[in-house]
C-alpha cells in the first residue's frame, strides 16, 4: 500500500512539474460486490488518463466525467456509483450520485481532489518594474519566468527560469504556454518584447505604458502583420490605479489587475472594496478579447492622480511614454 501511495504522490508531482492539471481519486467506501477497495487510489488527468485502480469499466467513464468538472472549477467532489434500473444524476447532501445498470452490482463512494499546476506569470523586460514583479509575483502563488535579453539572473532570484532573449522562436521554445504574460520593457526594447509575449501563446497580455505609447504600439504590431484580434487583446495601460509613483508600487497595482482577472473580477468591482481607488483596467485570463482603459503609470484615463503619476514615472526614469 505504502508503494502504491508513493507512486500516486510521485504521478502528481510529475505532472505538476509539467503544468498538467489533474485529480487524486480515492476510494472512500464500497458496498461489494465492486473490483475496487477502500483506499484505493488514481490519479486522472483531463484528457481521462487513468494511473492507478478505482474500480473497473462502470467506474472509469463517470470518473472521468466528474474529474474535467473538478479541473474546471478547482473543486473537490464526493462521487457515489450504485445499481439502478435506470440510469441518473443528481446531488444529494453535497454527494453526486451516479445509477449505473452495470451487472456488477456494487456501490463505491469516490473523493476526487483536483491538483493544479501553480499558475504562471511571464514577466518581460529588466527595468525596475519588471524586477519587482518577479519578486512579489511568487508571495502569491505564481511562478515566475522571466523573459530578459542580456539581463543577469541574479536580479531575478525568485524567477524559477530566466530566457536571456526576446527571440520569439526561442522563447515559444523555451517558455510554456497558458501564461499570463506582463511586458514591463518600459522603453527598452518594447515592440520586441511585446512580439515575444505574442508568441508564448498567452492567456493574457498586460503591457505597463501610457495610454500613448500603447497605441503607437499597437500600431506598429498590426502593421508588423499580428492579427487583428491579438492585438486588440492587449491589455494596456496595465494597473489598477492606487496612486503608485515606486517601481514596487507599481508592480503591486499591476499585479492586483493579474490577481483579478484570475479571480475572475474586474479590476472595477475590485477598486470598489478599497477606498480611493480608481478601476482603470478590466481583463479576463480566457483567450479571448480584453478590454483595456487607463493604468497607474499611464498618464491616460485613470480617475485619480494621473499627472502626478506620469510625473513620477518620468523622474524616475521608468520611460512610461
Amino acid at each position: 500500500m505504502k508503494a502504491a501511495v508513493s507512486q500516486t504522490l510521485t504521478s502528481i508531482q510529475r505532472l505538476q512539474a509539467q503544468g498538467i492539471p489533474c485529480a487524486l481519486v480515492s476510494v472512500v467506501r464500497v458496498v461489494p460486490p465492486t473490483s475496487a477497495h477502500p483506499g484505493d487510489k488514481a490519479v486522472v488527468t483531463e484528457d481521462g488518463r487513468i494511473d492507478g485502480w478505482i474500480g473497473g469499466g462502470c467506474t472509469q467513464p463517470v470518473v472521468a466525467r466528474v474529474v474535467r468538472s473538478a479541473i474546471a472549477d478547482g473543486i473537490a467532489r464526493v462521487v457515489r456509483i450504485a445499481p439502478s434500473a435506470d440510469g441518473y444524476e443528481r446531488n444529494a447532501d453535497d454527494v453526486l450520485e451516479f445509477g449505473m445498470t452495470c451487472h456488477s452490482g456494487g456501490t463505491i463512494e469516490l473523493f476526487v481532489d483536483p491538483f493544479l499546476p501553480r499558475p504562471r506569470l511571464v514577466v518581460v523586460g529588466h527595468s525596475p518594474v519588471a524586477i519587482a514583479l518577479s519578486g512579489l509575483a511568487p508571495r502569491v502563488g505564481l511562478d515566475v519566468f522571466v523573459v530578459a535579453p542580456g539581463a543577469d539572473p541574479a536580479a531575478f532570484p525568485d524567477a524559477a527560469r530566466v530566457v536571456n532573449t526576446d527571440d520569439p522562436t526561442e522563447v515559444n521554445a523555451d517558455i510554456p504556454g497558458g501564461a499570463v504574460v506582463v511586458v514591463a520593457t518600459q522603453g527598452q526594447r518594447d515592440l520586441q518584447g511585446l512580439h515575444a509575449a505574442i508568441a508564448i501563446d498567452a492567456r493574457s497580455i498586460f503591457f505597463v505604458s501610457s495610454a500613448r505609447k500603447a497605441e503607437a504600439m499597437r500600431a506598429s504590431l498590426a502593421e508588423s502583420g499580428v492579427d487583428a484580434g491579438v492585438v486588440a487583446s492587449i491589455i494596456a495601460p496595465a494597473g489598477i490605479a492606487i496612486g503608485a509613483q515606486t517601481p514596487e508600487e507599481i508592480a503591486l497595482s499591476v499585479l492586483a489587475a493579474v490577481i483579478a482577472s484570475r479571480r475572475d473580477v474586474s479590476t472595477s468591482k475590485a477598486a470598489r472594496s478599497v477606498p480611493q481607488t480608481a478601476a482603470v483596467a478590466s481583463s479576463s485570463l480566457a483567450p479571448t478579447p480584453m478590454s483595456h482603459g487607463g493604468s497607474c503609470c499611464s498618464g491616460g484615463s485613470a480617475q485619480h492622480e494621473p499627472a502626478l503619476q506620469s510625473a513620477a514615472l518620468e523622474a524616475a526614469g521608468h520611460s512610461a511614454h
